[in-house]
């Protein structure tokens, strides 16, 4: 079951080593993202696109929303 953290928690998270995926359509990751993330666009998040990621590490997903 995926948890919520905070900022401190991405940050302590992303220091041991997880993984930043943002699900952003790719013309919005192009505009602007996050450092380091990679982007899978939720549309497209499937076992073929998630295969890019380590499995042995966390990941945390980021979806920015203006509401």
């Amino acid at each position: 079951m995926p948890d919520s953290v905070d900022l401190n928690g991405v940050k302590r998270l992303l220091q041991n080593g997880a993984q930043l995926v943002e699900v952003l359509p790719p013309a919005e990751f192009a505009e602007e993202h996050l450092p380091g993330a990679v982007n899978i666009p939720l549309k497209s998040l499937d076992v073929s696109s998630a295969a890019q990621l380590d499995r042995r590490r966390p990941v945390i997903v980021y979806c920015y929303d203006a509401l």
